[in-house]
């Protein structure tokens, strides 16, 4: 599987960012679909986490009631609405995909075999 993230961008505090993730291959809607973020000078990190079901999302707490994680299987694409940026949102932000299908979001790392290239979001004013 390919997965092509875009979306990112340079913003003010306070806008909006909506990223994409197209992913390439078969059984889209049998995985589990992630985001993370590597900020500069830190270890890339959890963001959100869709089911393969689409019936659960998790996210970390800094993003939490301000991203939201979609996905649109017949366009095979996982979406991250960004609110209310902040400067600290700064980061590389990358899709993922669980190394195994129909397994629960998950915000460990290691459990995600397929990333994308990551695309760059820049919040500052």
């Amino acid at each position: 599987v390919q997965l092509q993230a875009s979306g990112g961008g340079h913003v003010r505090p306070g806008d909006s960012l909506k990223l994409s993730c197209v992913a390439s291959g078969p059984n889209f809607s049998r995985y589990t679909w992630g985001w993370f973020r590597q900020r500069p000078g830190k270890e890339r990190e959890f963001v959100a986490a869709i089911s393969w079901t689409g019936n659960s999302r998790d996210y970390a707490e800094p993003v939490k009631g301000r991203f939201t994680i979609s996905r649109d299987t017949s366009e095979n694409t996982v979406y991250l609405q960004m609110n209310s940026l902040k400067p600290e949102d700064t980061a590389v932000y990358y899709c993922a995909r669980r190394r195994t299908d129909l397994q629960p979001t998950a915000r460990n790392l290691s459990l995600y075999g397929a990333w994308g290239q990551g695309t760059l979001v820049t919040v500052s004013s």
